[in-house]
């Protein structure tokens, strides 16, 4: 089972999801799209796909917040989670990515097993970042 964990403000990050999650199901795949992530609702096994943007000064949006902080707070056992970022931002910013990469930066500090590299898509280079999200899912399916 893959878990899409998406943060989103504008909606960016589900419309990724939603489209990655489609590309999963067309390849075999089981997923479950989370758009009001909970950590109780999500098992601490199989693959999560955490998607999200950054908000204001490098924050989280809002969605997302209360299952980032019960990660940092309740860490569950992670050793049965494998898991790959995605981050949507905008380079203009000095915080490009941030909650993204804090996220991937945490899920290996908790023990999960990172299957890429966090991915930073900057929307001004991919005003559509479902196609450059597509592309890297095509280079890194082995990986699922």
């Amino acid at each position: 089972m893959i878990h899409v964990i998406t943060g989103s403000t504008l909606g960016g990050a589900e419309y990724v999801g939603d489209h990655l999650s489609d590309a999963l199901i067309e390849k075999g795949f089981e997923t479950t799209i989370h758009n009001q992530p909970n950590l109780d609702d999500i098992p601490n096994e199989g693959t999560w796909l955490v998607i999200t943007s950054t908000h204001g000064a490098g924050e989280y949006p809002d969605n997302i917040q209360p299952f980032i902080q019960a990660l940092q707070a309740t860490p569950p056992k992670m050793q049965d989670v494998k898991f790959a970022v995605i981050a949507l931002g905008d380079s203009s910013y000095d915080t490009f990515c941030a909650a993204g990469k804090h996220a991937y930066d945490l899920l290996v500090d908790i023990g999960g097993t990172a299957l890429t590299d966090c991915l930073t898509i900057d929307i001004l280079e991919h005003p559509v970042p479902e196609d450059a999200a597509e592309t890297w899912l095509e280079e890194n399916i082995q990986h699922f």
